[in-house]
């Protein structure tokens, strides 16, 4: 599908960059990652439409769900997944 393929050239982009790299690009590489990020957007869009689905509600839908699981409160900070906290569904 054409937009794994995309996804996975934008990830290229920072597979060898440190965070602090990542977060201080030369304005030739932001341009490049700019690209990629327009070409995962149109093929995520185009999909999102050819199965009518409101690819803004999903997103909505989809944070509310994330702030049940992760609770700021309880997991700022750390990367485990929501099954290891109690209370994660």
């Amino acid at each position: 599908m054409a937009l794994v393929g995309e996804a996975g050239e934008l990830c290229a982009e920072f597979q060898w960059l440190s965070e602090d790299q990542s977060s201080k690009l030369p304005a030739r590489e932001l341009e490049s990652i700019k690209q990629e990020i327009a070409d995962v957007l149109i093929y995520l869009v185009r999909l999102a439409d050819q199965l009518d689905i409101d690819v803004l509600e999903c997103a909505f839908d989809k944070l509310a769900i994330n702030g049940d699981r992760y609770p700021a409160d309880a997991v700022r900070g750390s990367a485990k997944k929501y099954t290891e906290y109690s209370g994660g569904s």
